[in-house]
């Protein structure tokens, strides 16, 4: 992996309940941190595993290590906002990893 590579920005968010003014949880995306990633679309076999379980929408990104990302959090990248589905350590070095994420509607579903 070359960091050459990282051109497109995309920001990590942590999704927070909170109590708004009714009384209800909702919740609230707070940034964790914005990155150098590489994006890319599913090609060939990754492509037709996540088709066969409609992840139609998912996306690869790669950036460098950070021990605090989890599967709970999103990722805003062009205005669209991703959920996390699955995060790889690429061979357990610490210093890049690839995150599968699907691209959530605009009502909020995955």
């Amino acid at each position: 992996m070359g960091i050459g590579k990282m051109r497109q920005r995309i920001t990590i968010q942590r999704v927070m309940p909170v109590i708004n003014e009714n009384g209800f949880e909702t919740e609230l995306p707070q940034v964790l941190k914005t990155v150098w990633a590489e994006a890319t679309n599913l090609h060939g076999k990754e492509y037709f595993e996540a088709k066969s379980v409609q992840e139609e929408n998912t996306v690869k990104f790669t950036i460098r290590f950070l021990e605090e990302i989890d599967q709970t959090m999103q990722i805003l990248f062009q205005g669209r906002t991703y959920n996390i589905t699955g995060i790889d350590h690429i061979k357990y070095r610490n210093r890049y990893m690839e995150i599968r994420a699907l691209e959530v509607d605009v009502n909020g579903q995955d």
